[in-house]
Parts: structure tokens; C-alpha cells; sequence
């Protein structure tokens, strides 16, 4: 989403482009770049298609998704704009609009546009091998109650998918580290990437053609605290993983939570922290 900001500041596209000026050769029609960023698109889920019909003896990228979707054409789940759904879709479909508006591939955009203005030095978009290379690495586990131990992510089946889809550019694959991520955060309020303007738009919850609102910016969900005003936050899930990063712009506090056990029960930290983040910052107030 921060890519496409970019570009669109630069003028190298629109909020407003249609998915067909970029990729004439899918089959939906209607789709807006917003539509996309905003989660309101309605496009079918890329990953059931390929795990269907791809040979996974090879690995994927954006070009096999499209071509799959161009020849499958599943249909679409709802008209766009019409409601919020969570699409991976979409964010495979930015990623290669950015690389089509810009000519440059979109993990060196990230890394020159991004990663490395913000001091970013332990983040990256990583292939597995590249994963395995860095000494430090948190690899994800499972607990299996049969077992009374947690057992390597990547042992299981239903995790394979990070491998025959390792090369998918735009829906995550990015790892980093806590005071990365409190980089990337105090960034976000210091208008080094792009203008405080542009930003704001990242923080507006989308209007659905009923005229209700979808709670989802750009990349962002959006949420209003009783006492610490807006939240701003977002999920992270990989086998073995499990994320989030939530930040109150209002009040200028952020939390950061990166589990690699899966920890069941991130969602009662996460409401704990904010709980007990609402408590401190009112006390201090007053």
C-alpha cells in the first residue's frame, strides 16, 4: 500500500485506475486500484485456484497467478464496492501494478524505497533460502496436544503452500523484527515516505455504494479507542506465526507483538495491551 502512495504522488497512477489499464487481461471489470487496496474488490481468492490446479513441484509468482486467473477466470464474489472482504488477491494484483507503473521489480522497490531510507536493516522480502541463510532467524512452530510439544511449521502439510507459492509478491512474505517494525512506525509520523496528506488517505475507512464504511484504509484497519482515539493496526499470519502491530496515532503509542509459536492466544494480549495502554495514557493525562 505505501508503494502504491508513492507512485500515485509521483503521478505513475491513479486511486482511481481500473485494474483493466494495467492487466487488460483479466477478466473482471469494474475494479478500481482502490477497489484493491481497500479490500471492497470482490475478486475470487487466488490461493484456492492455484492450490487446485497448480503442479506444486514448481513455485509461483505473480505471472502464474494472473495467467491462472486469466484462464480459470473464477468468478467474482460480490460487485466492487459493495462490500469489505479480506483478498490476498488484490495485494498480489498491487504488487504488480507497482512494478508495471514503475518498471522496477517490486521487492528492489521495496527495499530502495522503503526498507533502506527507514534503517530497515533486518527486514527484507525473503525467498526460503534466503530465510535460512540469516543466523537469527525465528522459525515458526506448532504446538501438537497428541505430542505435548511444539513441532516445526514447516513439517506440516497444510504449510507447503509458502513453498509452491514462495515467489507470490505483494501479500506479506516480509520478515522483520520488533525495532524494525518501531522504525517503519515512527516513520509513518515523521513524512519520510510520502506526505502527510497522502497518508491520511491510508488511514480513511473506504464508503461502500450503501454508504456505510468498511473500517479498512489502505493496508490498515481502522478502529476508535474509548480513551486513546484512533487505532490503527494490522494482523500478520504465516504457518507457525502469528503478528500484529498497533498503533494509536492520537497519542503517539504503539505496541509491536511477533509470536512464532502461533500463540493461540494473541488476541487476549493484544486486548490486554490495550486495556493497560488506555489506563497508563489516561492516568498520565490527567
Amino acid at each position: 500500500a505505501m508503494i502504491i502512495m508513492m507512485l500515485q504522488e509521483e503521478g505513475k497512477l491513479t486511486y482511481e485506475d481500473s485494474l483493466s489499464k494495467f492487466i487488460p487481461e483479466l477478466p473482471y471489470r469494474g475494479i478500481t486500484v482502490r477497489h484493491l487496496l481497500t479490500h471492497t474488490s470482490g475478486l475470487p481468492d487466488y490461493q484456492a485456484v492455484m492450490d487446485e490446479h497448480w503442479d506444486k513441484t514448481k513455485v509461483a509468482g505473480n505471472d502464474q497467478i494472473i495467467q491462472y486467473l486469466i484462464a480459470l477466470h473464477p468468478e467474482k464474489r460480490f460487485e466492487p464496492g459493495t462490500r469489505y472482504e479480506y483478498s490476498n488477491t488484490g495485494y498480489v494484483l498491487l504488487g504488480s501494478i507497482a512494478e508495471i507503473a514503475s518498471g522496477k521489480n517490486f521487492i528492489a522497490l521495496c527495499r530502495e524505497r522503503i526498507f533502506t531510507p527507514v534503517g530497515m536493516k533486518s527486514t527484507d522480502i525473503r525467498t526460503l533460502e534466503e530465510k535460512a541463510s540469516v543466523p537469527n532467524f525465528a522459525k515458526g512452530y506448532i504446538f501438537v496436544p497428541e505430542k505435548s510439544r511444539y513441532i516445526r511449521a514447516d513439517s506440516f502439510p497444510s504449510s507447503n503452500y509458502i513453498v509452491w507459492l514462495g515467489n507470490r509478491k505483494g501479500p506479506g512474505r516480509v520478515s522483520s523484527t520488533s525495532s524494525d517494525l518501531l522504525k517503519w512506525d515512527r516513520a509513518l509520523y515523521q513524512n519520510t515516505l510520502i506526505k502527510s496528506e497522502t497518508l491520511s488517505e491510508a488511514f480513511t475507512p473506504f464508503k461502500l455504494r450503501n454508504d456505510s464504511l468498511s473500517n479498512y484504509g489502505f493496508g490498515w484497519d481502522l478502529d476508535q479507542h474509548k480513551t486513546l482515539g484512533r487505532k490503527i493496526w494490522h494482523t500478520g499470519s504465516n504457518p507457525g506465526y502469528s503478528t500484529r502491530i498497533v498503533r494509536f496515532i492520537d497519542v503517539d503509542k504503539t505496541y509491536i507483538l511477533l509470536s512464532n509459536n502461533a500463540y493461540p492466544g494473541i488476541t487476549r494480549l493484544d486486548r490486554a495491551l490495550d486495556s493497560l495502554l488506555g489506563i497508563r495514557v489516561t492516568t498520565s493525562v490527567h
